[in-house]
């Protein structure tokens, strides 16, 4: 059980992460948020694939691709509503 979660958290950071770097512009959270990020970004792309795939379990790469887009759906809809994002001035 306590790998289990360390494992989603681990997933989480790293989807999290790679989420940020794709979406531009400066983010204002911390650590902790871009766990929470990842990880419900991965139950966000989790339930995307889900409706493309049937019968998909297990690790694969689409789990991680999926895993990261929805991490930078959540993290985009997350600055939308804090509007914690700040724009990129040229």
């Amino acid at each position: 059980m306590f790998f289990t979660i360390l494992g989603w958290i681990v997933f989480g950071l790293i989807a999290g992460f790679i989420a940020r770097a794709i979406v531009p512009g400066k983010d204002d959270i911390g650590l902790l948020m871009t766990i929470v990020v990842g990880v419900v970004g991965s139950v966000v792309g989790g339930f995307l694939a889900g409706l493309f795939t049937v019968g998909l379990r297990g690790f694969h790469p689409t789990g991680w691709i999926g895993s990261i887009i929805g991490a930078v759906i959540v993290l985009v809809i997350y600055n939308q509503i804090t509007g914690r994002k700040r724009r990129i001035r040229s």
